[in-house]
């Protein structure tokens, strides 16, 4: 039989409706269409039985994939969002559909006393940690760095790096040999984004963070590794971009699509 082999030119471009949200980070609940957040023919292996997980930014978008992939695994999860409340209930409904125990703890990460309260909560339901996943973020594009105030650098990096570091300090006397911690950094790391010079400042700064932390952390057994996505149809898309701009998100990437959390 004759094979067909889909060239470059014949991948379809995947185009989302136009819209935007003027809120930060963003509310899954608003997305139209929804995003992917779980592969309902997964079958898990009991990877993380017994095991407990700190997500920041666990009630949407990549946190709340990961939410419930570790929930499948069998981890009780706690998951830590800014306001998203619906959002939040929801991942933590399904996590209590898969069988497992979620812990939601609205805060901002930005301040380091929200994780010392998110570690002391977190034992005191659970018992112990064993895996941070340090996912948080907000973005505030804009043209040019003389348009980038002095507050908004501030706020961007209090959630995209300052929460990674308050986090992984916080849990880091209750974490052992075994344990890990996984930090999502972006593509825009490498690449760069233009008109988005202080998220993509803080993503280069996270891939530094989770290199540099994995040589303070390998002698005690800790495992320390990041992921850099490309753009992923979460809601910090629709609430740091124009409307029009979803029309053509991905179109850059050599599938010519954004990617499902």
């Amino acid at each position: 039989m004759e094979q067909h082999y889909v060239t470059r030119t014949e991948r379809i471009s995947v185009q989302f409706p136009a819209q935007h949200q003027p809120f930060h980070p963003g509310f899954e609940w608003m997305m139209v269409p929804r995003p992917v957040s779980e592969d309902r023919t997964y079958r898990p292996t009991g990877k993380l039985q017994g095991k407990v997980a700190i997500i920041s930014g666990g009630d949407s978008g990549i946190g709340r994939a990961v939410a419930y992939a570790f929930a499948k695994e069998g981890a009780d999860i706690v998951i830590v969002y800014l306001n998203e409340h619906a959002d939040a209930l929801e991942t933590k409904s399904r996590i209590e559909q898969i069988g497992r125990r979620c812990l939601a703890i609205a805060g901002d990460l930005g301040q380091e006393q929200t994780s010392h309260d998110v570690v002391e909560q977190t034992l005191r339901q659970f018992g112990r940690i064993d895996i941070i996943v340090n996912n948080c973020a907000e973005s505030y594009p804009q043209e040019r760095i003389t348009d980038i105030t002095a507050e908004q650098l501030l706020r961007v990096f209090q959630s995209n790096i300052f929460s990674y570091f308050y986090l992984t300090k916080a849990a880091l006397p209750y974490l052992k040999k075994g344990s890990t911690i996984i930090n999502t950094a972006s593509g825009v790391a490498y690449n760069g984004q233009q008109g988005n010079l202080d998220y993509s400042t803080t993503k280069g700064t996270v891939v530094t963070f989770t290199r540099s932390l994995s040589l303070d952390l390998v002698d005690e057994g800790i495992r320390v590794n990041g992921v850099s996505p490309g753009p992923v149809w979460t809601p910090i898309i629709p609430s740091s971009f124009p409307a029009e701009q979803m029309l053509s998100l991905g179109y850059g990437t050599p599938m010519k699509r954004a990617g499902q959390p």
